[in-house]
């Protein structure tokens, strides 16, 4: 099962309180304090993780706790801190406090972490009071509890090429052709109900990772569709590749549809409109086919490709499109 979104509960650990002890040996009338600190109480760590790939381990467990730390004892004995507790996400994964609506960190690469829940920390002990003129002590504090809050963990999935456009338009059958993923292909719309990434190997030296996002349609940036759930993943993304089908099923101009998505995409995020943009359309194999790629270019003014995933048609010349403006872009990233 795939999940991209899930909210839980986090506390940290309490801290341990502080002991009260005096020293007891023979031979020692005058032994003095000696009760230890409180431990620390454990905290909730969140780390980006390589190879994790969803939010579901995640779906069935709310609530997230650290161990509280040990209390003190005597002989001048600190308390054990409280084990933390980590929760391993995949890169990409962005924490939000839900109470308070702001983003905590956006875990973008593998490794990175943030503290969500600090444990209390450890009370004090009556060595910690001892004074020249106060030598017997009774006095400890108690440990502080660790802190609580309730998290939202979104993840927008990390890809070089995201693949934009209406359903059925043949972005699954794309990504299978060009990729090792296997992601699930019929001949009605919506087929696709979750991101789904491959790998896509140019040469020896240079690969980049493609999304195929579930299909668009009017209305997605406000929640029609499936488009609300799954336009966020297309924010990661450094280019897009726009398919647009020749012949929809609803009748509706291949133009008007590319449109359409545009519009989509620029509502839900206006950065979209400077993220660089190859079009190309499907199914070359359809009689409408042509035509539609010199339409298109013609109402563009530039560049439109024209490919089919079943036959190998202009998979080439498109891949060759995207190394070069991946270049590019690298090349703009770097100055």
């Amino acid at each position: 099962m795939f999940v991209d979104r899930v909210e839980i509960d986090v506390e940290g650990g309490r801290g341990g309180d502080g002991c009260v002890s005096f020293r007891r040996e023979k031979f020692v009338p005058r032994g003095g304090p000696d009760g230890g600190d409180g431990g620390d109480g454990g905290s909730v760590i969140i780390v980006a993780e390589e190879g994790v790939d969803s939010l579901s381990p995640l779906a069935h467990r709310k609530t997230w706790r650290a161990k509280s730390g040990r209390h003190g004892e005597g002989s001048c004995r600190h308390g054990r801190a409280g084990d933390d507790v980590w929760i391993r996400v995949p890169p990409g994964t962005v924490v939000c406090d839900v109470q308070g609506g702001y983003v905590i960190k956006d875990l973008a690469a593998s490794g990175e972490k943030v503290t969500v829940a600090r444990g209390g920390k450890g009370g004090k002990g009556n060595t910690r009071f001892k004074s020249p003129t106060h030598r017997a002590p009774r006095e400890s504090t108690p440990g502080d509890p660790g802190e609580a809050r309730r998290i939202r963990l979104e993840l927008k999935v990390i890809a070089d090429v995201g693949l934009v456009g209406k359903p059925n338009a043949g972005k699954s059958t794309l990504l299978s052709r060009v990729s090792r993923a296997r992601p699930e292909i019929a001949g009605y719309p919506f087929t696709t109900k979750r991101p789904n990434l491959g790998r896509v190997q140019i040469d020896a030296d240079r690969s980049f990772v493609l999304a195929d996002i579930p299909g668009l349609i009017k209305g997605a940036h406000a929640g029609a569709g499936l488009g609300h759930e799954f336009l966020r993943h297309i924010e990661r993304a450094g280019i897009l590749v726009h398919l647009v089908e020749p012949q929809p099923l609803d009748g509706t101009r291949p133009a008007d549809n590319y449109r359409a998505i545009r519009e989509e995409l620029l509502r839900y995020n206006p950065a979209l409109g400077d993220r660089p943009e190859i079009v190309a359309v499907s199914k070359a194999d359809l009689p409408e086919a042509r035509a539609v790629r010199d339409e298109l270019a013609g109402e563009l003014g530039r560049e439109v490709h024209l490919i089919s995933a079943v036959t190998g048609q202009g998979l080439n010349t498109l891949l060759g499109a995207v190394a070069e403006a991946l270049g590019r872009d690298a090349e703009e990233a770097w100055g």
